[in-house]
């Protein structure tokens, strides 16, 4: 290869291989029917610098990418003609198509998530969101369920519900590193989760989900009224010293320490490990609720790239160790 490469998409029907430069080219090549040989079909100048994501649709022959420019493009696979492209707000880290739709989702560095709707020479930007506090690394798309995955840096998954059109937002937080990889079993409606802290998380998405309250502001705790430490006036009024703020995860309310001594797991908000809540909350919430809605697995590797094989059930995962990994994953994706 003339520079380094950077990703590649496969397509197993057409045996046809597109890869990524460093220089910001993509090379396309198709593989013989024993694998034995690659023939160089044609080269996309598609990126001033480093192709981050390579994707081809073979329904509309069209090769999708992301760079390190930061520009989205698409190009023809037939004529080899660039269609169109877009400048993202920063680099892309993330890339899914939806062909019903033509719609792409691409997740950036900054934590954004675009949709654009794409025609045949023309892109039109549908919405952008944000919901992560690091950047995205990994977007997955179900097609069925019509709900878009995001992984980030923060260590949080987050479920967003596109098709249901009412702005859902679920959070899965199972990871104790940034998230590297997703992928999706339709079949089972189960989501796996791959971590730097060599986690698999296995989530079952076929539960009635909840989502996470929005933190309230208060100035004093919304339990027992003690003033927090900003709040000089009731301070000094009350003769009492300020306390430090916390939130209950389960009820949003804004709470002083001694209101929220308690920890619970709240598995149908994403809360796999014990969080803070208050006495209340944790008073209130029953077995039921704290029964757990995925399964933990350790690779013992930090993962950087996962394949999921749905046909067979077989995981791949890749780690900084330089070990390549094969799972059967048909003891709990089933």
């Amino acid at each position: 290869m003339p520079s380094p490469c950077s990703c590649m998409s496969f397509n197993p029907e057409t045996r046809r291989l597109s890869i990524g430069l460093d220089n910001g080219t993509i090379s396309e090549f198709i593989l013989s029917e024993d694998y034995n040989k690659m023939t160089p079909v044609k080269n996309y100048q598609a990126h001033q610098s480093r192709v981050t994501m390579v994707l081809f649709v073979l329904e509309l022959e069209w090769v999708l990418s992301t760079g390190q420019d930061k520009q989205f493009a698409w190009h023809c696979s037939e004529s080899g003609q660039r269609l169109g492209g877009y400048r993202t707000s920063a680099v892309a880290s993330g890339l899914q198509f939806d062909v019903e739709t033509r719609r792409v989702f691409i997740g950036d560095h900054s934590g954004q998530v675009t949709i654009l709707k794409l025609e045949q020479e023309n892109c039109t930007l549908l919405t952008s969101f944000r919901g992560h506090t690091g950047g995205v690394t990994a977007l997955c798309w179900d097609p069925v369920q019509r709900v878009l995955f995001s992984g980030s840096s923060d260590h949080s998954v987050i479920m967003w519900d596109i098709g249901g059109r009412k702005g859902t937002a679920i959070e899965l937080q199972g990871h104790n590193d940034k998230v590297q990889a997703l992928s999706y079993a339709q079949h089972t409606r189960q989501l796996i989760s791959c971590g730097g802290d060599g986690g698999i998380v296995v989530w079952n998405m076929d539960v009635e989900r909840q989502e996470t309250p929005e933190w309230l502001d208060s100035d004093s705790c919304q339990k027992c009224d003690q003033p927090f430490f900003w709040n000089f006036k009731q301070m000094w009024d009350s003769k009492k010293i300020g306390l430090r703020q916390h939130h209950c995860r389960k009820c949003g309310k804004a709470v002083c320490g001694k209101c929220s001594s308690k920890r619970s797991s709240i598995p149908l908000m994403g809360f796999e490990f014990e969080v803070r809540v208050c006495d209340s909350c944790h008073e209130a919430i029953t077995d039921e609720e704290r029964a757990p809605t995925a399964t933990f697995h350790d690779s013992k590797h930090s993962i950087v790239h996962v394949h999921f094989d749905a046909t067979r059930g077989w995981l791949l995962t890749s780690g900084t160790d330089k070990v390549i990994k094969l799972w059967d994953m048909t003891p709990v994706v089933s």
